[in-house]
């Protein structure tokens, strides 16, 4: 496999571009080809029949796109469909999730002893923060709660406002996250509303920041793997299920500049 192939990413959404972004910043001489299923989303109120449908779908796109990697960022997709995708790739391209690069990170965090996380019902439902880290180490405690309006919310732009204070203050007060020391925001938009709950816990709690862990994974593999480009890239893709002008208008917020773009029907 050649190290100058892009690195393939998708989400239910534009959610994603967070982690495309923190990637971008990392490894800035690396192709990224981003899909955002934007005519499914969001995922987290699906079937887990249809989540690993959709994820098989678009890994194919990807594979057919010669990607040398591919990175599921999306926590619900994630917990859900990561097994299915890496069972239908086999050995032809490798993939991450969102998820155990976090894990890892956490579990070697000797002075964590009470960890959070928020993220969308299924991702919650799935409880699979909890039973990964207890896993390795049965004596830290996972408290975990949903928190649906969250996604939306950013989407639609209502962040750093008085209306995200209210509802990120009333998720984050709630009895469940009640002692913890740390916090894992197990959803790729909430990068962009961790400053409003760095402000709610006033430093007193150590905010996870996921999409700038993934990167770093992402980074370590292609190391690894000896696919590190040392070329100049060709210009990212930006591909989405559905398109709309509010998509686009979003993107720079997630993914911190200006881009384009391009609906494709995979689904046909």
């Amino acid at each position: 496999m050649s190290s100058n192939l892009p690195i393939g990413i998708f989400d239910s959404g534009i959610g994603g571009l967070t982690v495309a972004s923190a990637i971008h910043q990392l490894l800035p001489k690396e192709e990224l080809i981003y899909f955002g299923d934007t005519a499914h989303l969001p995922y987290g109120d699906k079937s887990p029949e249809a989540i690993k449908y959709f994820s098989l779908k678009i890994g194919k796109f990807l594979l057919d796109k010669q990607c040398k990697l591919i990175v599921i960022a999306c926590n619900t997709a994630s917990s859900l469909a990561y097994q299915d995708l890496v069972d239908f790739l086999g050995d032809q391209i490798p993939v991450i999730n969102v998820i155990d690069p976090v894990v890892d990170y956490v579990v070697h965090q000797p002075e964590l002893r009470s960890i959070g996380v928020i993220g969308t019902k299924a991702t919650i439902k799935t409880d699979v923060y909890a039973r990964k880290i207890n896993a390795i180490k049965p004596q830290l405690v996972v408290k975990s709660l949903p928190t649906p309006l969250l996604a939306p919310m950013i989407e639609e732009g209502f962040f750093s406002n008085t209306i995200s204070k209210t509802v990120i203050n009333s998720y984050l007060s709630s009895p469940k996250l009640k002692t913890i020391d740390s916090l894992i925001l197990a959803c790729t938009h909430y990068p962009l509303i961790k400053p409003e709950i760095e402000e709610y816990y006033k430093k007193t709690v150590k905010i996870i920041n996921t999409a700038e862990i993934v990167a770093q994974y992402v980074q370590q593999r292609l190391k690894d793997l000896d696919l590190l480009n040392a070329t100049e890239p060709k210009r990212h893709q930006f591909y989405v299920s559905d398109y709309t002008p509010s998509f686009e208008k979003s993107t720079k917020l997630f993914f911190g500049e200006k881009i384009h773009l391009k609906q494709h029907n995979i689904w046909s």
